[in-house]
């Protein structure tokens, strides 16, 4: 037979409390039942363990004598205020129904129906508060909607209701009398007759009960069925909270495993980060969550995002000290309010739970997980949960590493393979062709008209263009940051093109409206050098090589369109656009490590980036532009 969870010990009392020593060492179940795994984890406000309390209640008088749908009960007291032997068994309903109830939510509200019931009290709440005394959980009987409406925030647990000990209760015949009653808010209900009592789980207290309106005031025998129903609420919370957080750990289990069963399939690393943020997301009821990555430069970007934190996208959070900290530690931070600087678009947040990704006791990212102010904080459960769960995306994160570093010497090994055809094959050829061309034009034995002549020396000169233009290529294959020419870099990444989408794209290169002649090496190409800055040429070059690498994995086109235009003068700008006539745009596009890349170099160029239906109705225009300064 499993450990009991908790087990209450009372003194001499009413003979209902010895049923309840019986009754209270409970269990929780090893294996929460299977519908409840398939709830969606989206509750929004939460009770202090996890879950949605709604408010509720009845008309204030139409309570007192009566039965409560949430509790079951029918009051039945003596004339003198004492319980009846039917009274005594309804004391014994409602402690059953709590110890068997495992949702905090729908216990809550037995426990105030309850109390409310049988102590005769025309109103009755319990009032769950953060470490600052604003409430977070509060449920109510009573009081209708519409008051409920505009009474508006709960109330603190100030003043009169501060007042409530740990220990017993705190019975007024008036509560306008006690020293500390500062008032009841504008359009609340009169009340007089007053009960209090806390509400204490694992030695803390966990929420204080309300009851008020009793005809006639209560009584001592109303204060040790509070006190009888306040302990058995407590034991049966710990249980619930205790199942609560099995049910949490399960989800986590199944998210992990959903991971791990990703990235043995072989998953593309992009989508299982993904799917890290959405998990952690839904499992801890969370607004939104992030996956903030080092660059290369050691910045911390927001790569990866969830939920309604999808402007937050590309968002670097380098400056932000606490999550410096997360990064580079092996401890996670949570906290109610928002931890990061004031004015930080994150500042909308708070609570925050920061969890650290590491791997081979190195910090390779940090993952967040926000929550919109008003709801409940992070425990220490949830830190650990998701300190777990981390791993998993830091072993996504280690195989997009792996995936990008295969990509990297793949593409590599093409440009040097494509350097080669075009140095050992194509330029011999067109050599070969030359010397054909001029032994046919200089042969003395059958020499031919000046017009034929003329047009033999015209294929020379477009022979000799044709491998001065194959020679610029293969230096800009051999090594791409070499001090190449920004058109001629940008003809090889074209070429580079044709072997993945079977087609050669188009390139048409402006400056200042004018159409430059790409074939060209001369003086028209050079002035975009002379416009476009080393650093500059380099995002364009990217955008380019990124543009068709998207268009050959995604468009099936068969016509590719790249243009380059340079405006000069003040406020001028580099604008590219990789155009394709394939299936375009979808409704609902996937996120994608490339696109959000141009995304990033735009934003720090201080220019812009889009992936549009072109103005044609067909395929795709990727847009990119920023300024030359």
């Amino acid at each position: 037979m499993p450990a009991p969870v908790s087990t209450v010990t009372v003194g001499r009392g009413p003979w209902w409390w010895s049923w309840w020593s019986f009754i209270a060492p409970l269990t929780v179940p090893r294996s929460p039942p299977a519908e409840l795994l398939s709830w969606t984890w989206d509750l929004g406000p939460r009770s202090l363990y996890g879950c949605a309390v709604p408010v509720g209640g009845g008309a204030v008088g139409q309570h007192d004598e009566g039965r409560s749908e949430a509790s079951g009960l029918d009051r039945t007291g003596g004339p003198d205020g004492t319980l009846t032997d039917g009274g005594e068994g309804h004391l014994l309903s409602a402690i059953l129904g709590m110890a068997g109830d495992l949702d905090v939510a729908s216990l809550l509200e037995r426990f105030v129906a309850a109390s409310a019931t049988l102590t005769g009290a025309r109103y009755g709440a319990i009032n769950i508060v953060d470490d600052t005394g604003t409430s977070i959980t509060f449920v109510q009987t009573g009081v209708d909607p519409a008051t409920v409406a505009a009474l508006g925030h709960p109330p603190h647990a100030w003043g009169m209701l501060g007042s409530i000990p740990d220990q017993g209760v705190l019975r007024l015949d008036d509560l306008t009398d006690h020293p500390r009653f500062r008032g009841l808010p504008a359009g609340h209900p009169p009340m007089g007759p007053f009960l209090g009592a806390a509400v204490r789980v694992r030695g803390q207290r966990y929420g204080t009960l309300y009851l008020a309106e009793k005809p006639g005031g209560f009584d001592p025998q109303d204060e040790g069925v509070v006190l009888t129903l306040a302990a058995a609420a407590a034991v049966a919370v710990q249980n619930a909270a205790l199942y609560q957080l099995q049910v949490r750990r399960q989800r986590w289990a199944q998210a992990a495993a959903q991971i791990s069963t990703m990235l043995l399939e072989g998953a593309d690393a992009e989508d299982v980060l993904q799917a890290v943020a959405d998990a952690a997301r839904q499992v801890d009821g969370a607004d939104g969550t992030l996956l903030i990555l080092p660059t290369p430069d050691e910045a911390l970007i927001v790569e990866i995002v969830s939920g309604d934190a999808g402007d937050l996208l590309g968002l670097d959070v380098s400056g932000e000290p606490v999550v410096r900290q997360v990064f580079a530690g092996q401890d996670g931070h949570v906290s109610t309010a928002s931890p990061v600087t004031a004015g930080s678009p994150l500042d909308r947040y708070g609570p925050v739970l920061l969890a650290p990704l590491r791997t081979e006791g190195q910090g390779v990212g940090v993952l967040a997980v926000l929550r919109r102010p008003g709801a409940l904080p992070f425990e220490q459960d949830d830190m650990e949960l998701a300190t777990s769960f981390a791993q998993q995306a830091a072993l996504a994160f280690v195989l997009a590493e792996a995936q990008h570093l295969r990509g990297q010497a793949a593409l590599r090994g093409e440009r040097a393979r494509i350097a080669r055809d075009l140095h050992d094959l194509a330029i011999q050829q067109l050599f070969a062709a030359g010397m054909q061309v001029e032994a046919v034009s200089s042969n003395p034995s059958d020499p031919v008209s000046s017009g034929v002549a003329r047009a033999l020396d015209d294929v020379t000169e477009h022979i000799d263009a044709g491998i001065r233009q194959i020679r610029v290529i293969v230096r800009a294959l051999d090594d791409p940051d070499a001090s190449v020419p920004l058109v001629a870099r940008i003809r090889a990444e074209v070429e580079i093109a044709r072997g993945s989408l079977g087609f050669a794209p188009s390139l048409s290169v402006q400056v200042d409206g004018a159409e430059l002649d790409v074939t060209d090496e001369g003086e028209p190409a050079a002035v975009v050098d002379t416009l476009v800055a080393p650093g500059r040429a380099n995002n364009v070059v990217a955008v380019v090589r990124e543009g068709l690498a998207n268009v050959a994995r995604h468009a099936r086109s068969r016509q590719v369109d790249v243009r380059l235009r340079v405006t000069s003068g003040h406020g001028g700008s580099v604008v590219v656009e990789v155009e394709d006539d394939g299936v375009g745009v979808p409704a609902a596009p996937e996120r994608s490590s490339g696109t959000k890349n141009l995304a990033l170099r735009a934003q720090e160029a201080g220019g812009s980036f889009s992936l549009l239906r072109p103005p044609s109705g067909r395929g795709a225009l990727l847009r990119w532009s920023a300024p030359l300064d």
